[in-house]
């Protein structure tokens, strides 16, 4: 699943050029990633799976695991109207902290389809293309799931690329390289299709504890739909495989569970989420921006006999730094943040250190400040209220021919399909194939 895996909770430690080999990937074609892909499928080999050792069950398992799903979902709902605590995050900046460490893989969502793309005039593949298309809100930038995710981090103000831990660009560089060797490896890519598009319950939960904490939960309502295993992604997978393992000996669904083991490679969401610390991310923020802010502080101001200047001046400091502003009652820990005189500080317009913190980096001290003391009415965002208005950015000419499409194709690569050209670029590719909304026409 996601930076994290839609079906296990397996780790795999990440190479430290991990980060490097995702951005070459988003770049164009790394020589490399065949062999790396070969080392990451070794890993999974030796990973258990939960599909059936018989591949004609499929759509029963499909359907099993829908219903575990339902059921998970309506006890986690129950226990919430009996006034229990949300199950993953603790506070808005726990969210907020999620939602960056996953996007990675969110920015390349649906890449490991890339490349049956090719395969556009064989039919068996259909069903993958168009599971790939509506990833890409067929070239519309208000349904594009890149897009969609984009604007929901620029909102939020966590546009704002930040230090990620290695391992958070695993999925993302798995996704990328099975996009780019699809030929090569497609068993591995039709199983990890039918992995990834079946939707977890921790996606159901996550949905509904986004809306509660006031972010728009627009983007995780839109897989819980699309991904349905009735008829919507989760459904197709398990077709796709049947059209394409087809007269294939039992090697080939070997293979597909292999892929499909790829998922299970990283960390799981919900371990990903409940390793969120609000302190040390604080502290991380402040070790970050100390260096910026150490000589721009009057020595008027001290904190237990220290300037400012001189607590910013000192690598690891920032830990005392915060023990001296509550010492000093500038802070008041497990209250109303607007009791305390920092918080002032920082938030309004008028406040003395306006434009110093961002969004995300205020919500850390917010929710730090508060801890066990939690303000009333929590905001719901109706999901997708800011999505309206934006137009498609020219027309696509009737003109668009067979002979554009490999051009076409390489323009829907890793995310280059949400830029204007990637979107204009997917618009013709479905006018030119005819690959429209529930198939061929």
């Amino acid at each position: 699943m996601v930076v994290m895996t839609h079906a296990g909770t397996t780790t795999h430690k990440a190479s430290t050029g991990l980060e490097h080999r995702y951005r070459a990937l988003l770049e164009g074609h790394e020589p490399t990633s065949g062999a790396w892909l070969e080392e990451q499928l070794r890993h999974a080999r030796l990973l258990a799976d939960d599909l059936p050792d018989d591949p004609g069950l499929l759509t029963q398992w499909a359907d099993a695991h829908a219903g575990g799903v339902a059921k998970g979902h309506a006890a986690y709902l129950k226990h919430r109207l009996q006034g229990g605590a949300r199950r993953y995050f603790a506070n808005r900046a726990h969210a907020l902290w999620f939602l960056q460490q996953v996007a990675p893989t969110k920015a390349v969502d649906g890449a490991w389809l890339h490349g049956t793309l090719s395969h556009w005039q064989d039919p068996r593949f259909h069903g993958l293309i168009r599971t790939f298309l509506e990833e890409l809100g067929d070239g519309d930038p208000r349904c594009n799931h890149v897009l969609i995710y984009q604007r929901l981090l620029s909102r939020l103000g966590c546009s704002q690329e930040r230090p990620l831990d290695p391992a958070r660009y695993l999925q993302g560089t798995l996704q990328l390289a099975l996009g780019q060797h699809c030929q090569r490896f497609l068993p591995e890519v039709i199983g990890y299709n039918l992995g990834y598009e079946q939707p977890p319950l921790h996606l159901l939960i996550t949905t509904h504890e986004l809306a509660e904490l006031g972010i728009d939960a627009h983007y995780f309502q839109l897989h819980v739909t699309i991904d349905n295993a009735a008829s919507g992604h989760a459904r197709r997978a398990v077709e796709c495989f049947s059209e394409l393992a087809r007269d294939q000996g039992p090697a080939f669904y070997e293979r597909v569970r292999h892929g499909y083991r790829l998922n299970n490679l990283g960390t799981d969401t919900p371990a990903l989420i409940a390793s969120f610390d609000v302190q040390a991310e604080l502290l991380s923020a402040l070790e970050r921006k100390r260096i910026y802010g150490q000589c721009m502080h009057s020595d008027r101001c001290r904190l237990q006999g220290r300037t400012i200047n001189e607590w910013l001046a000192e690598p690891g400091a920032v830990p005392g730094f915060l023990e001296a502003l509550q010492a000093q009652g500038w802070i008041k820990r497990d209250n109303d943040p607007e009791q305390s005189r920092f918080w002032s500080l920082i938030e309004g317009p008028v406040a003395a250190m306006f434009g110093v913190f961002d969004a995300y980096e205020k919500q850390l001290w917010h929710d730090w400040i508060a801890g066990s003391w939690q303000g009333a009415g929590m905001r719901r965002v109706p999901p997708g209220q800011w999505e309206h208005g934006l137009q498609l950015d020219d027309d696509v000419s009737s003109t668009s021919k067979v002979s554009d499409i490999p051009a076409l194709i390489d323009a829907m690569a890793g995310n280059r399909h949400a830029t204007p050209e990637g979107l204009h670029a997917t618009r013709a590719f479905i006018q030119a194939t005819g690959l429209m909304h529930g198939g061929l026409h």
